[in-house]
């Protein structure tokens, strides 16, 4: 008895302990990351959404909740009924101008370009581009999995966020429990874990929206054809700290070949690289201000050891959970978020 009263008086040991037992939880749960993390993602923005319109106006909580979420609905709707399908259609025909420009290409091609072509044929890149329907077709489970947990992550945030003094005060009760220390060190990390996804999550989120309008004001000057598609696969990209912007630019660089040739391949290249540096050098420092800023090289180390771990989960919650063990082992502290 008297070791258990000298552990839970070791706060430092005991905090690790918890935290040990967080990651041993999650790890037998991880087949159940997806409505977790999506769940916490839809909460977050749901929350911070609720506190910047009652800046605003006064109004209750439950009523901005129900209108947030019934609009979303709404507008969901509206965009399987009217806009999937025509991003579908574009889809396809992008895919279409990408294999098109491997199957014929010009006979003035320069060297550089065919060196290109020779490796990428090599990979069997087209092979599996030509192959994408049937390999759509082979992942249709996955998305149907898919659809079900962005369905009951929406429905989980939904009652979590409309419901949040409830939540607070019958969680608190926990805190008075037999293991009440238990509870107080999972709501510490909780606190750490929140506030640094959130800033991060914001940042990117901002950064994602700059990137793709200016990259799809810069397409349409060019002429291109399927912005909606384009402007999707550019946002989702730019989710990604650092990497986005470059693995956008190789669907994009193929297209603009094939479809003005040399010159609008350097104009996107050119582009992209102007959009890399404004992320890099204004809007990464600007928006996370210099709390979660860290060198390119461990961004890339980051990004590549955490889409080996959690897949393409990885890429997006890789940054956040590397600054959370940053601040939990005090090497650099994040300042405190208002959600």
């Amino acid at each position: 008895m008297k070791l258990y009263h000298n552990f839970v008086a070791n706060l430092k040991l005991r905090r690790y302990v918890v935290l040990l037992s967080i990651i041993f939880l999650l790890y037998f749960a991880r087949s159940l990351m997806t409505p977790i993390l999506l769940t916490f993602i839809f909460t977050y923005l749901a929350i911070h959404f609720v506190q910047l319109v009652q800046r605003l106006i006064k109004i209750k909580p439950i009523f901005i909740v129900v209108a947030l979420y019934g609009g979303t609905l709404l507008l969901l709707y509206i965009a399987l009924t009217n806009y999937i399908p025509i991003l579908f259609h574009q889809t396809w025909h992008m895919v279409d101008t990408v294999i098109d420009f491997y199957d014929n290409q010009p006979t003035n091609s320069n060297q550089f370009l065919d060196w290109i072509l020779q490796y990428v044929q090599r990979s069997e890149f087209l092979d599996q581009l030509k192959g994408g329907a049937s390999f759509i077709i082979g992942y249709l489970h996955d998305f149907g999995k898919l659809a079900v947990s962005l369905a009951l992550s929406f429905l989980l945030s939904f009652f979590f966020t409309v419901e949040l003094k409830k939540v607070k005060d019958f969680s608190k009760l926990f805190f008075t429990s037999d293991f009440g220390w238990f509870f107080q060190d999972i709501f510490y990390f909780a606190q750490k874990f929140i506030n640094t996804f959130g800033v991060v999550l914001e940042a990117q989120f901002f950064i994602a929206i700059v990137n793709t309008v200016i990259t799809v004001i810069g397409l349409a000057i060019m002429g291109f054809h399927q912005l909606p598609s384009l402007g999707l696969m550019v946002f989702l990209f730019s989710l990604i700290p650092v990497a986005g912007a470059i693995i956008s630019s190789i669907p994009l660089s193929f297209i603009a070949y094939s479809q003005g040739g040399m010159w609008d391949l350097i104009f996107i290249l050119f582009m992209i690289l102007g959009i890399h540096i404004l992320e890099a050098y204004v809007l990464n420092p600007k928006f996370m201000s210099s709390r979660t800023e860290l060198p390119i090289f461990y961004t890339f180390v980051i990004l590549l050891v955490a889409e080996r771990l959690f897949g393409i989960w990885g890429l997006i919650v890789g940054i956040p959970i590397f600054t959370f063990f940053l601040d939990v082992m005090k090497v650099k502290k994040i300042p405190h978020s208002e959600t």
